[in-house]
C-alpha cells in the first residue's frame, strides 16, 4: 500500500453504502453467532432463527445456511446488497478481518477506491496545462475558454498534432483547472502577487487567546449626535478581536477619523479588565472558571465584567495611515507585540473582524434610528434628523451589548476545528482555554498610559521650560528647576536631550519621567487658580497661525490665551457662538472635546488626576464667559494707573436736589447750629 494513504474509515463511505453495510454486518453477525445483532442478549423477538440456532448448529452449518439464503433473494435484490456474488470463503474472509478492522473488514476497496486523478490528462496535456497558468498570470485577465485555445496551441506546437486529439473535453479542462488551482476568483494583480509569495506550504495554526488580535476601523454606520452642541456627526468605530475566541475584546468610537493614539489606547484596552458599570446585571460580571470573581476584582481593584483581556501577542491590521506610522510602531515595541499588516486588499487576512462588523450591523446597528444604510442609494430620507444617540450612550450600548449578547452568541460557522459539530460562544471558547492553558492574571500598571503616548525629545530652557509642539511646558515646575538647564545624561541618538511625553488629544499638559516618577508638566499660559478648555494638538497649529496672523510672537504663551479663549469659548465673541459658528467648526469642536473626554478617561483608568474633569456642555457658557469678564478686568486696570472707582447709581444726582426729599436719621446735625442775632 501506498505509504501516504490512509486507512478507511466508516465516515468515509456515502449514506446509501453506509446503509448497505450496516445489513451486510447483520447477515454476517447471524451466521457467525445465530443472531443479527451479534449478542443474543440484544436477540429480536423471531431469534434465533432454527437454521442458525447456536444449540443446534455448527458455524460452519450456519454459514451454508447463510449462502443459501442470500443466493435465494431476487439477483436484483442481492446487487443492489452487495451480496450477488456470495460464497462460504467470503463469510470466512469476513470473519478473519472483523476482529482487526471491524466494520471496514466487511467493506471491498469497491467502496471507497484509490483516487489517481484524470485518466484523460496524459503527461503532455498536464505540461500544458501548468504552462498556460504561468503565462495567464503574466497576461491580462482572461477567460476559460481561451485558456483552452491556449493549451491546444501548446501541445500542438510542442508535441505535435497527434497529441493534441488526447486533450479533453473544455468541461474536463475547467474541473482539472479549478482542482489544480482553485477557483481564482480575485483580480488579476492579487494573484498575480499572491503566486509570487512562497509560503512553503505552511499555515498559521491559532491555538489560544490574543496569539493573533485583528484591528481595523470601519465608519460607524448610524449617524450620532456628539456631547456638546447635539449636531449630527459622523463616527469611526475600531475594533480589536481575538482571532480564537473571536471575542471583542476592546472598541473605540472616534468622531470624524481616529489617530495613532486611539489605536494606542485601543490596544491597551486590551490587555486591562473592563470595568462593570453601575446598570448591569451580575450575571455580565467576570465568571469565567479557573479564576474566581472575587480574586480578579481584587487584582483589578474593581468588579470586572466577562469580557477576555490578555496582552496580544501579534497584531494583525490593514495598511491604512493609522496603523502605520512611527508612533504605532514604538507602542508595539513598547508592548512588545509584532505587527503583521495583512495582504493589500486580501480580506481574507481579517476576515473574522471583517464579519463582525456585518454582525454587530445586522445585530445591532440596524434597528437603531439614524441608521445610515450600506450604500448611499439605500439610505433614508434624512438620516441626520432621525439621529438621537449621542456618542456616549452609544459607547455604553456597543458595551453592554458585547457583553451580554456577543460574548454569548453561538459560532455556528467558526466553530473550533478540534470540535466542528459542537456547540460554542467566544465565553466558552475562552473558558475552554483558559482550563487549558491557566489565565495569566498580568495588569499592566498606570505609567502604561504615560508610555504609550507620543515621546518628544527636547531640551530644557532656563526657566521658559521645554517647547513641545510651539508651546512651553513646566516654565516654573520645581522638577525642572531641580534640572536647570544641564543636559540629559543620554548619548547616542538623541543626545543630552530629554523624554517628554505628551496626549495629542489634550495638550495642557506633558508628562517627563524621573527616577521612575512621572510629573506632569503644565502649559506656560495657563491662568492660576482658573480652568481652561482641553484642546488638541490641531488646536495649538490654528492658535499658533492665528497668533502669527495677529503680529503676536509667540514667546509668552500668555500672549496666546485670549486668541485661545477666541477658538475654543463656545459663547465668547459673537463669532465663537453656536448659532454663529459654521457646521464644520462646530464638529472639530465636538471632536476635540471627545478625543480629550477619552483622554480623561484613559487618566483615571491609569489612576491619574492631575487634571480637572473636562466640564460638561452646561457649564461651558458660565466658565468661558468667567474667563472672558477676567480677561477685559485685567486689561482694564492695566490701562490706567489708580484704580478705578464705581459709578454712581442711575437716580443719584435726582435724589440729592430733590426739595422733597427727608434727610436721614444719620445725616441730621446733633445739636442745632446757633442764631445770629441783628447786626
Amino acid at each position: 500500500m501506498d505509504d501516504k494513504r490512509q486507512s478507511v474509515r466508516f465516515e468515509d463511505l456515502k449514506d446509501d453504502d453506509q446503509k448497505r453495510l450496516r445489513l451486510r454486518v447483520a447477515h454476517f453477525l447471524e451466521a457467525e453467532s445465530g443472531y443479527r445483532s451479534g449478542s443474543r442478549h440484544w436477540a429480536q423477538e423471531d431469534e434465533p432463527r432454527p437454521e442458525y440456532d447456536p444449540e443446534r448448529t455448527t458455524l460452519t452449518e450456519r454459514r451454508l445456511a447463510k449462502v443459501a439464503e442470500l443466493k435465494a433473494l431476487h439477483p436484483d435484490d442481492a446487487h443492489q446488497l452487495g451480496l450477488g456474488q456470495i460464497s462460504e470463503r467470503t463469510l470466512q474472509r469476513w470473519s478473519a478481518a472483523w476482529p482487526d478492522q471491524g466494520v471496514m473488514g466487511l467493506a471491498d476497496g469497491r467502496l471507497t477506491p484509490v483516487l489517481r486523478g484524470h485518466r484523460k490528462v496524459t503527461p503532455q496535456v498536464g505540461e500544458a496545462i501548468h504552462a498556460v497558468h504561468a503565462e495567464c498570470l503574466h497576461r491580462s485577465r482572461v477567460g476559460m475558454k481561451t485558456k483552452e485555445r491556449m493549451i491546444h496551441q501548446f501541445v500542438r506546437e510542442k508535441f505535435g498534432t497527434e497529441a493534441e486529439t488526447k486533450v479533453p473535453h473544455y468541461t474536463t479542462l475547467l474541473k482539472v483547472w479549478k482542482e489544480w488551482f482553485g477557483p481564482e476568483g480575485g483580480r488579476q494583480r492579487y494573484l498575480r502577487s499572491a503566486a509570487a509569495v512562497d509560503t512553503g506550504g505552511s499555515t498559521v495554526t491559532i491555538t489560544r487567546p490574543g496569539q493573533v488580535v485583528v484591528l481595523d476601523t470601519t465608519p460607524f454606520a448610524v449617524k450620532l449626535r456628539d456631547d456638546v452642541f447635539g449636531e449630527p456627526v459622523s463616527v469611526d468605530l475600531t475594533l480589536a478581536l481575538d482571532a480564537f475566541t473571536h471575542s471583542l475584546v476592546a472598541f473605540r468610537l472616534t468622531p470624524e477619523s481616529d489617530s495613532s493614539i486611539e489605536v494606542a489606547m485601543l490596544l491597551r484596552d486590551v490587555m486591562l479588565p473592563l470595568p462593570m458599570r453601575p446598570d448591569w446585571t451580575p450575571d455580565m460580571e467576570w465568571h469565567y472558571p479557573g479564576v474566581p470573581s472575587a480574586l480578579i476584582t481584587e487584582f483589578a481593584g474593581y468588579p470586572v465584567a466577562g469580557r477576555p483581556f490578555f496582552a496580544p501577542e501579534t497584531v494583525t491590521s490593514d495598511h491604512g495611515s493609522v496603523y502605520k506610522n512611527h508612533h504605532l510602531v514604538q507602542v508595539a515595541r513598547t508592548l512588545g507585540t509584532v505587527v503583521l499588516p495583512a495582504r493589500v486588499m486580501r480580506a481574507q487576512d481579517k476576515a473574522a473582524c471583517e464579519r463582525a462588523f456585518s454582525g454587530i450591523q445586522s445585530l445591532l446597528l440596524e434597528l437603531l434610528l439614524g441608521y445610515r444604510g450600506r450604500d448611499v442609494a439605500d439610505r433614508g430620507a434624512d438620516p441626520e434628523e432621525d439621529a438621537v444617540w449621542t456618542v456616549n450612550e452609544a459607547e455604553h450600548l456597543l458595551a453592554t451589548w458585547i457583553v451580554g449578547i456577543w460574548q454569548n452568541r453561538r459560532l455556528d460557522q467558526y466553530a473550533p476545528a478540534w470540535d466542528p459539530g459542537g456547540r460554542h460562544s467566544p465565553n466558552t471558547l475562552f473558558a475552554t482555554a483558559a482550563a487549558r492553558d491557566g489565565i495569566a492574571l498580568q495588569i499592566p500598571e498606570a505609567s502604561l498610559y504615560h508610555r504609550l503616548l507620543p515621546a518628544h525629545f527636547v531640551k530644557v530652557h532656563g526657566r521658559r521650560g521645554v517647547k513641545i509642539g510651539g508651546l512651553w511646558y513646566g516654565g516654573d515646575h520645581p522638577v525642572l528647576a531641580g534640572l536647570g538647564s544641564l543636559p540629559s545624561p543620554r548619548s547616542g541618538r538623541h543626545r543630552g536631550k530629554w523624554v517628554v511625553h505628551r496626549d495629542p488629544r489634550d495638550c495642557r499638559q506633558v508628562f517627563i519621567e524621573l527616577a521612575g516618577e512621572w510629573h506632569p508638566l503644565p502649559w506656560n499660559g495657563l491662568p492660576r487658580g482658573e480652568d481652561v478648555l482641553a484642546f488638541s494638538d490641531a488646536r495649538v497649529q490654528q492658535v499658533l497661525r492665528e497668533a502669527a496672523r495677529a503680529g503676536l510672537k509667540p514667546r509668552d504663551d500668555t500672549e496666546l490665551l485670549p486668541v485661545l479663549l477666541d477658538l475654543i469659548g463656545a459663547r465668547s465673541p459673537v463669532g465663537s457662538w453656536p448659532s454663529q459658528m459654521t457646521k464644520t467648526e462646530r464638529s472639530e469642536r465636538a471632536r476635540e472635546v471627545a478625543r480629550a473626554r477619552a483622554a480623561e478617561r484613559d487618566r483615571e483608568a491609569a489612576g491619574l488626576t492631575s487634571l480637572p474633569v473636562a466640564p460638561r456642555p452646561a457649564e461651558l457658557v458660565r466658565q468661558n464667559q468667567q474667563a472672558v469678564d477676567a480677561e477685559r478686568r485685567r486689561r482694564r486696570e492695566a490701562a490706567v494707573d489708580a484704580p478705578l472707582a464705581l459709578p454712581p447709581r442711575l437716580g443719584d444726582g435726582l435724589r440729592q436736589r430733590s426739595l422733597f426729599m427727608l434727610p436721614d436719621a444719620d445725616d441730621e446735625p446733633d445739636s442745632p447750629p446757633a442764631q445770629e442775632g441783628p447786626k
